[in-house]
């Protein structure tokens, strides 16, 4: 009896201690999977805060911001030879150009939040001029007009400004050349009648082009160092490239292009080129003004710093903004600084050399 009850103590201390040991594995399992998730939690937090610190380096470019709420004025500037130098291109923010009449073409300025006290000289409207001021929702200023800009302007309920109705005091002629090469204006002048004439000087419309900070470098594109553009017989536009200022000086008829008063270079960042069908109006007047057909996609290219790339310019609507992309099919970036829109004959023998 005293044997048994020996065994049987025993037994009982065995399973006392192997109960001990289980419940000390057990904690020790315990501690070991709580130390498990702390140390997979820190990795966690440390891989997020890795995340979240690559994604602040990361800087996204916001297209079409609007930099002022000034409402941009559009005006009509002479491009005869007789007209030349003009006053107003070097502070232009885009310049239109497109064929007229006798194989001339006119420049459109856009200007906002300008203070100039000459600009000029101003030549009268032509209709599809219109549709590239009312995409930049812009005051239009001219002086004088053709039937068609005259209709048009009345049909769209375009802001404008004719100065050929206002004072001598708004609108002038110059002496240093001679009629119609020599009217002039300035700003303070057209904010003024705009005023009178209670037009909207504010807008919320972003910009027509899609301008970013970061330098765009066209890597895939055609070397541009010279571009030349033939219009007509009666006008070529050249831009040769300055690599070191990483701008276009700009020529018309064979003449580098000039600021009237200073004789300061004309030069641009960017040259949007599209290529547009043109003819004659059959409107009985036998001054062979034109018209062009703009309003559906057009081929183009977009050139700055030396290279140039194939693009689609796509305008739905007179008032619509032209849409800029490339052949993927991506809204291009332009550089900011100074843009000239090309507007030109569908056959024009553009040329890109270096």
């Amino acid at each position: 009896m005293e044997g048994k009850k020996l065994k049987s103590g025993g037994t009982k201390a065995f399973v006392i201690v192997l109960v001990i040991l289980i419940i000390i594995a057990a904690v020790l399992f315990g501690l070991k999977i709580m130390s498990d998730k702390e140390n997979n939690s820190l990795v966690v937090n440390a891989n997020e805060t890795n995340v979240n610190e690559e994604k602040e380096e990361v800087v996204v470019e916001q297209p079409k911001t609007l930099a002022s709420d000034s409402r941009p004025i559009a005006v009509m500037i002479d491009n005869h030879i007789d007209a030349m130098p003009q006053a107003g291109l070097l502070e232009a923010d885009i310049v239109y150009e497109i064929i007229v009449e006798g194989g001339e073409t006119r420049l459109m300025l856009i200007l906002q939040d300008k203070d100039l006290e000459k600009i000029g000289p101003i030549r009268s409207a032509r209709h599809y001029f219109l549709d590239y001021a009312l995409e930049n929702d812009a005051i239009y200023v001219h002086y004088g007009w053709s039937p068609q800009a005259k209709s048009d302007i009345s049909k769209y309920s375009v802001d404008n400004i004719n100065g050929i109705y206002e004072s001598s005091t708004s609108f002038w002629r110059v002496s240093d050349k001679y009629a119609p090469h020599n009217a002039v204006t300035s700003t303070e002048k057209i904010m003024s009648i705009a005023k009178r004439k209670d037009y909207r000087t504010t807008t919320t419309q972003d910009t027509v082009l899609n301008y970013v900070v970061e330098e765009v470098n066209l890597e895939d594109g055609e070397i541009a160092n010279t571009v030349t553009i033939p219009y007509s017989y009666a006008n070529t536009v050249k831009y040769e490239y300055d690599a070191d200022k990483k701008e276009y000086v700009r020529y018309s008829r064979g003449e580098k292009q000039v600021d009237w008063d200073t004789e300061k270079t004309v030069t641009t960042k960017n040259i949007i080129i599209e290529k547009a069908e043109n003819w004659t109006l059959d409107d009985g007047s036998g001054k062979g003004r034109q018209t062009i057909d703009n309003i559906k996609e057009l081929e183009g290219y977009y050139i700055t710093n030396g290279k140039a790339i194939e693009i689609t310019c796509n305008k739905t609507s007179r008032n619509g903004q032209t849409v800029y992309k490339d052949l993927d099919g991506n809204e291009i970036n332009v550089n900011d600084g100074k843009t000239f829109i090309q507007i030109c004959p569908e056959d024009s023998k553009i040329t890109f050399e270096e």
